[in-house]
């Protein structure tokens, strides 16, 4: 069996290391996969960059931009079938298809003569424009009258009603499978224009073996925590990325109790985390971006508690990875979060933006030794039983399967 994913890179960002993660686990199961993507930064036989005239995509996006129809200029998505890579495939697994490098009206091309599933790692494939809803709902009536043109991606004019007539009619001309990471986004997904295809849950696997709890003590002396202190971590590409929630975080973090500052560090995974040091009064430990998979599960197990303020978000990959290295979570109850942040499991799930309950959370596990101990003791099992690598591979390999037997 031949796959080609198509993505927009290969490990820059939460949809390429998902997409990558599943790569290296057909590879492992001995299936032939290979990358076909925008941006690589991983070499080797299995990845290939699509061609692109990025002079002229760079002239004509402007047009796009300004008519409100992202990526609906970029030609060169419907010469991929000329590549090696997709004449050799059996089934094709498209992930994250935005991001100006793929125009969704060649679906019907691409999906004509061979098999294809699309994995989704946000809500862009279903809405008239943008990644993240939050709290509009128009994406099931067709959007229109869209009430923020900010919405990554940025528009600057309100064309959502138009593209999301577009994306409806080319769904209707293509053959497609729904793969969906989160049972929230499948729940969306069967109330959107993708429900005429058929949808799977699947969640994202990680490497149990490498992301492993380890041992605490060696984990902050190797990064130069102090001992005695307990460890927030904050972990996210870009910390600064106003869906993240920082400043949910901050605003949590400026409400916990004196004695309870004296005797904490925040650790920051990402770009941005300077920023976030000169904003609170709690000593910091900045990592930076780091995307070696062996010194970020350090990270994770130098912490008592991983925090994560997202505003929206599908599934987390990185309270996934938390998960696997036995560190207990908070985040807020929105989107695909509260299938790995399980209440009195693995962590506290806070009402959305209620940063009381945030701060009451971080508080409550970071007081509760024996709690935290039961909640790592979750975490890694239920890292184990469901989100494993492997499992993720054979439910994929056993879908592929069976789409080519039909």
């Amino acid at each position: 069996m031949n796959v080609l994913h198509i993505n927009q890179s290969d490990i820059v960002g939460g949809a390429a290391i998902a997409g990558y993660r599943l790569h290296q686990g057909l590879l492992a199961q001995g299936v032939h996969s290979r990358l076909l993507v925008d941006v690589a930064k991983t070499s080797g036989a299995e990845v290939a960059i699509i061609s692109r005239r990025r002079y002229a995509e760079s002239v004509t996006s402007r047009f796009a931009w300004r008519l409100g129809l992202n990526y609906i200029n970029i030609t060169n998505s419907f010469g991929i079938p000329e590549h090696s890579f997709y004449q050799e495939a059996d089934i094709i697994n498209f992930h994250n298809l935005h991001g100006d490098y793929f125009n969704y009206l060649a679906l019907p091309k691409l999906t004509k003569h061979k098999f294809a599933v699309l994995t989704l790692h946000d809500m862009w494939s279903f809405t008239g424009r943008c990644v993240y809803s939050y709290n509009c709902d128009r994406w099931k009536i067709g959007c229109g009258q869209c009430p923020d043109l900010s919405i990554m991606p940025e528009v600057k004019t309100d064309s959502s009603r138009l593209e999301w007539w577009l994306k409806n009619w080319i769904y209707g001309v293509s053959n497609l499978v729904i793969v969906a990471p989160s049972k929230w986004l499948a729940k969306q997904i069967s109330s959107s224009m993708l429900a005429r295809f058929p949808i799977h849950y699947i969640p994202h696997g990680i490497d149990i073996e490498t992301y492993q709890p380890l041992d605490p003590i060696q984990c902050r002396t190797v990064l130069g925590i102090p001992l005695d202190k307990k460890v927030l971590m904050l972990g996210a590409q870009n910390l600064q990325d106003p869906r993240k929630g920082t400043n949910l975080l901050l605003e949590s973090l400026q409400n916990l109790p004196a004695q309870v500052k004296a005797t904490t560090v925040l650790l920051t995974l990402g770009d941005g985390g300077e920023t976030i040091s000169s904003l609170v009064d709690i000593p910091t430990f900045n990592l930076g971006y780091i995307s070696g998979d062996r010194i970020k599960a350090v990270a994770y197990s130098a912490a008592d508690i991983f925090v994560f303020p997202s505003q929206a978000d599908i599934f987390g990959l990185v309270l996934q990875e938390s998960m696997a290295c036995g560190t207990p979570l908070v985040s807020f109850k929105v989107g695909g979060i509260p299938d790995l942040v399980r209440p009195d499991q693995t962590g506290y799930l806070a009402e959305p933006n209620n940063v009381e309950d945030f701060c009451n959370g971080i508080i409550q596990l970071l007081e509760d030794k024996a709690l935290r101990d039961y909640m790592s003791q979750k975490c890694r099992a239920i890292a184990l039983q469901e989100y494993s690598l492997e499992l993720q591979a054979k439910r994929y390999i056993e879908l592929y399967e069976k789409i080519l037997d039909n």
